[in-house]
């Protein structure tokens, strides 16, 4: 008998796409239902202490509602801040977002690499650890922005932004001491894979860009490994924590991800 049960998504908002797509290519007939807590959209510009408080409250009646089999918080700011307390939380389980510096370092040639996320994201010790970790000889130059998420909201909505914009956000990660010598770029946001093409357009040189989409991919397969599945893919679900019509002009997106509905939680 299948299981119905679906894999739960969760992020400010659409940058868990990234995450969702490389899953659905392992798990086609995976249930799913993505949540965006655009009400309290954007994560990357609030404190530690309100998404420490938010996420797992979010996360906790979500998990009532839909009974997921396992949870995916697809952002990196509500992994690094409140994955701990969302595991002690929860009994089910749940696998977060963390920044792929392990394979940028392992990539790089020039043992220069740069981080781009979040504000909250790129202050984070969990960051710091990882860098420690895997990326010890590689200069590591961090930079946060808040427009890049914006950039990225707006093109999934179907507004093409200017080159120009995404030239001001790669100038201040390159613009910064050892950022001459970057010749890889961790996408340390969910939302920035999506527009990885725009950013590697925008670039003053080749630079090649990460994601942990792919890993986090495997690790869900590895997870739900020989479990059951519905024998034919069914519509996923796109949740919003606030139904408006920014919400409604994503429905174009949505449905290419195979998010066939939108509701509200």
């Amino acid at each position: 008998m299948s299981d119905a049960r679906p894999i739960l998504f969760l992020d400010s908002g659409v940058g868990g796409l990234s995450v969702l797509a490389p899953t659905r290519a392992l798990l086609p007939t995976a249930p799913i239902v993505y949540a965006a807590d655009n009400a309290g959209f954007p994560y990357g510009t609030k404190s530690e202490a309100e998404i420490a408080a938010r996420v797992p409250a979010l996360l906790g009646r979500l998990v009532e509602r839909y009974r997921p089999r396992l949870v995916v918080i697809a952002c990196n700011t509500a992994s690094t801040i409140a994955l701990a307390a969302v595991r002690a939380a929860l009994d089910l389980p749940i696998v977060g977002t963390v920044p792929a510096i392990k394979p940028a370092a392992a990539m790089s040639v020039t043992r220069a690499i740069g981080v781009l996320g979040t504000e909250a994201t790129v202050r984070q010790p969990y960051v710091d650890d990882l860098a420690a970790r895997f990326a010890a000889d590689c200069v590591v130059v961090r930079h946060g922005s808040a427009a890049l998420v914006a950039l990225a909201e707006a093109e999934l909505a179907g507004e093409r932004q200017p080159d120009e914009a995404y030239r001001a956000v790669l100038a201040g990660l390159l613009g910064q001491p050892g950022g001459e010598a970057i010749d890889v770029v961790v996408n340390a946001c969910t939302h920035f894979p999506l527009v990885a093409d725009r950013l590697a357009a925008a670039a003053p040189r080749p630079l090649a860009f990460v994601d942990g989409g792919p890993g986090i991919a495997r690790r869900v397969a590895t997870l739900t490994e020989g479990q059951d599945w519905p024998a034919e893919a069914v519509a996923g679900r796109a949740v919003f924590t606030r139904l408006d019509e920014g919400a409604r002009r994503l429905a174009p997106t949505l449905a290419q991800y195979g998010l066939a509905t939108i509701e509200a939680l």
